[in-house]
């Protein structure tokens, strides 16, 4: 793995470095910022709203209630979205496949749990006028929208949903589409945020008895499996997938098989590496709950035995 990571950071000193050779015209354009409407106007609102909502409840909870946390780790969040959607990464991420996955990894491996961390539908709906505030409520209570949300939240609806958007999207019939329709890329973006939102929900809710442990760890473990096997099947296919890149990449000093594969490396290592520590520290704390029920028990035992003989004599 060491060897690996030692790679990736080789490849990607190379393709930024590679980005400096450019033309000073061709650099700029490539290194700008985006600001485009399907990205920015959302992200702004939101956060608007969250700033707002966030002090009506601070007045009306009292200050001393109500925690700077989830403010704090929905700030985070934003902040991963707008690199991945404004920053030049998102521009890059058009002309050289890496970037791409670098983009996705960060939608699907920072910006999605600390969303659901953050739990920011709180701070929204008190942002709005309370007649808004109500009728949200009421909506969510229905019968038809609770069934869909208990549907597609369970675990196994989770995990499915997330690996059908990241194998589907990187069909390479469906990943070229993102590369010439901004519409489709938005809906690319969409599904990866919004099926990684799922999976990070199920997975970070499951004190609520949905998910067990053991089956949290299995959940964590296989996503790690499935990915991994995406990334080595990019890292190591034998042509590139991708016909739009063979373009591009070439621009940026590299050919678009070695841009593949340092795709492919992103998307194995990194992701991989994420998704087994998360399972492994899930294996240590059912290893501590287990030593704690077997020394509670113990405990017990104990208790009942001195009480026993206390009783006796």
């Amino acid at each position: 793995m060491s060897g690996s990571l030692a790679q990736i950071a080789m490849l990607v000193n190379l393709g930024v470095a590679r980005m400096f050779d450019r033309e000073p015209l061709d650099a700029a354009r490539s290194l700008s910022w985006s600001f485009g409407p399907y990205y920015t106007v959302p992200l702004l609102l939101v956060a608007i709203l969250c700033v707002i909502g966030f002090f009506r409840m601070r007045v009306r909870l009292g200050q001393r209630r109500l925690s700077w946390w989830p403010l704090f780790i929905f700030s985070l969040a934003w902040v991963s979205l707008v690199i991945a959607m404004n920053s030049p990464v998102h521009e890059i991420g058009e002309q050289l496949f890496w970037v791409h996955m670098t983009q996705h990894e960060i939608l699907v491996l920072f910006s999605a749990p600390l969303l659901v961390l953050a739990r920011p539908i709180g701070l929204l709906l008190w942002a709005v006028p309370r007649r808004w505030r109500e009728g949200f409520g009421a909506a969510a209570k229905s019968r038809s929208i609770r069934k869909t949300w208990l549907l597609i939240s369970m675990p196994a609806a989770a995990w499915l949903l997330h690996a059908i958007a990241l194998w589907a999207w990187h069909a390479p019939t469906l990943f070229e589409a993102t590369l010439h329709s901004d519409f489709i890329h938005g809906l690319q973006h969409a599904s990866f945020l919004g099926t990684a939102l799922l999976f990070w929900w199920a997975l970070i809710d499951r004190h609520r008895g949905r998910l067990s442990r053991g089956s949290a760890v299995i959940y964590v473990f296989t996503t790690a499996v499935h990915t991994s096997v995406l990334g080595a099947l990019l890292t190591f296919a034998p042509r590139p997938w991708y016909p739009s890149y063979a373009a591009t990449a070439p621009a940026w000093g590299m050919s678009a098989m070695q841009d593949q594969q340092i795709g492919g490396l992103i998307m194995w290592v990194p992701s991989g590496t994420v998704l087994t520590l998360v399972g492994l520290a899930m294996v240590v704390a059912a290893l501590r709950a287990s030593d704690r029920r077997w020394e509670n028990s113990q405990t017990a035992a104990l208790l009942h035995d001195h009480a026993g003989v206390a009783h006796e004599s």
